[in-house]
């Protein structure tokens, strides 16, 4: 059950990472990644899922695991504004 469950959740980061690369082969406007930002978002999808397999697997509650679920993919979305964005205004930011 564990190990399926982490396959899951590694392929559908995998999944989230496919969308810019074939947005850019489809020639979409907006979508200019090089291989860092690849990089960079499969190294933030790849660990939030492993921090949320973590969680599920080691905590027992619902509540408890909801909660950590929430709080893991909030820290992801902070992140990735701040890369993207820069709404901290922190050196990493991407404006």
């Amino acid at each position: 059950m564990k190990s399926t469950r982490l396959i899951i959740i590694l392929a559908i980061a995998a999944t989230i990472l496919s969308i810019p690369f074939f947005a850019m082969q489809l020639g979409a406007e907006g979508v200019d990644w090089d291989i860092r930002d690849f990089i960079i978002m499969g190294i933030l999808l790849f660990s939030t899922g492993l921090a949320i397999e973590f969680a599920l697997s080691r905590l027992r509650t619902m509540k408890s695991r909801i909660i950590a679920c929430a709080l893991i993919l909030f820290g992801l979305f902070l992140i990735w504004a701040e890369l993207a964005v820069g709404i901290f205004g922190t050196p990493f930011a991407g404006s």
